[in-house]
């Protein structure tokens, strides 16, 4: 058991927290401030490290009993109380905004981030590989995804599913600008274009996330399709004139 861990009630592994940076700063020699800089150095990079393991121990919990964790769930992930984990977060807001964070920067992000930039062809196939992507996110995650679509639009927090949005809407809007320039045509509507099919990719996955009605690789295709056979209309081939302009 931690040696943090207890009940709440002063013990000399609590008091070992809260209490060192005043002891230090009571007792050290008016005549040694450098010894006295290295013990606080020392004891803020000890509370780092200790806040870092919170947040991995609420990740965890999210993992384990999903979007609604408790700070109890935290404290029982992490083996300490709920009294040593408020020593580290204002509230369970700050213990919130720690994780999505955490699961932005270092769990969601550079996976969607990598299966974007490995290279998959072009045109449908390119389709293919940024909506498998995403659904993947789903498809590994499904804890931290649900935990960071139900604090979507958090105020002062950070928003993984606009980022995620973003990273997407960006990929595509390249693919399309260069289809419609491909075709002669001014790449204008990319964007729009693009951040109609995230819309439509991402409310189309969570809704399958809690339904699982199909195979995630079946779910792709009907994507793919529907957002590639729809375009096809407005992006066409560059080998042949645009017909409807014909018209």
């Amino acid at each position: 058991m931690d040696s943090e861990s207890g009940s709440g009630r002063s013990g000399v592994g609590e008091r070992s927290e809260v209490d060192q940076p005043e002891a230090v700063a009571a007792d050290a020699p008016v005549a040694a401030p450098r010894a006295e800089d290295g013990r606080r150095s020392r004891w803020t990079e000890h509370r780092r490290v200790r806040r870092e393991e919170f947040i991995g121990a609420a990740v965890s919990a999210v993992r384990l009993t999903g979007p609604d964790f408790s700070v109890d769930d935290v404290a029982r992930v992490a083996g300490v109380s709920k009294t040593v984990l408020y020593r580290y977060f204002a509230d369970k807001d700050e213990l919130v905004d720690a994780v999505l964070d955490r699961i932005a920067q270092t769990i969601l992000l550079p996976r969607l981030m990598g299966e974007m930039a490995q290279e998959r062809g072009e045109g449908r196939d390119k389709m293919r590989a940024v909506v498998g992507a995403f659904v993947e996110l789903i498809v590994a995650e499904p804890a931290l995804y649900r935990f960071a679509y139900a604090h979507t639009g958090r105020a002062g927090g950070a928003d993984l599913v606009a980022a995620t949005e973003r990273e997407v809407a960006e990929t595509l809007t390249v693919l399309f600008a260069q289809l419609l320039r491909d075709s002669g045509r001014s790449p204008e509507a990319a964007g729009t274009w693009a951040y109609g099919v995230v819309g439509m990719v991402q409310l189309s996955a969570h809704w399958w996330a809690s339904t699982r009605h199909v195979p995630a690789p079946v779910l792709v295709e009907q994507l793919t399709a529907l957002a590639w056979e729809g375009l096809a209309v407005l992006l066409p081939s560059p080998a042949g004139p645009d017909t409807r302009a014909a018209g």
